[in-house]
């Protein structure tokens, strides 16, 4: 991503669904360059640390909320502007959504190889637009 360009400036402007698909284009093309290695630290110090440590895992599991209130409040504005249907749940869409993204990461980082996080990330938007209104 563009340098001062962070993931929550990219969700508080996304108002459509091809608004989180450039949020995914974004996100897959900084980890092809470098390989697909551009793999997330909170996954990766989660991993080592989440059963050593409570109090790590306590601040490791705090900032995985933050992300998934991120992505809800995403949904949950799609859902108000009439681009996802009611019956679209955030809750569970976000916390899928985020279950795609760290994955994808984790599989790219280990093959170095963007395609791996592309293609979760494309199978839990594909699910999102299921829910999309017209």
């Amino acid at each position: 991503m563009p340098e001062g360009d962070t993931v929550p400036q990219r969700l508080r402007g996304v108002k459509t669904l091809t608004g989180l698909r450039r949020w995914r284009d974004a996100l897959v093309h900084a980890n092809s360059l470098q390989d697909g290695s551009y793999g997330c630290a909170l996954g990766a110090m989660s991993i080592e640390m989440s059963d050593n440590d409570e109090r790590s895992r306590q601040a490791l599991n705090a900032s995985f909320d933050a992300w998934r209130r991120m992505l809800i409040e995403t949904l949950t504005r799609l859902r108000v502007l009439g681009v996802l249907a009611e019956d679209a749940d955030p809750q569970r869409l976000g916390t899928g959504l985020l279950a795609a993204l760290q994955g994808g990461y984790v599989l790219a980082q280990n093959a170095h190889n963007s395609e791996p996080m592309a293609v979760a990330l494309d199978m839990a938007l594909d699910h999102i637009a299921a829910f999309a209104r017209g």
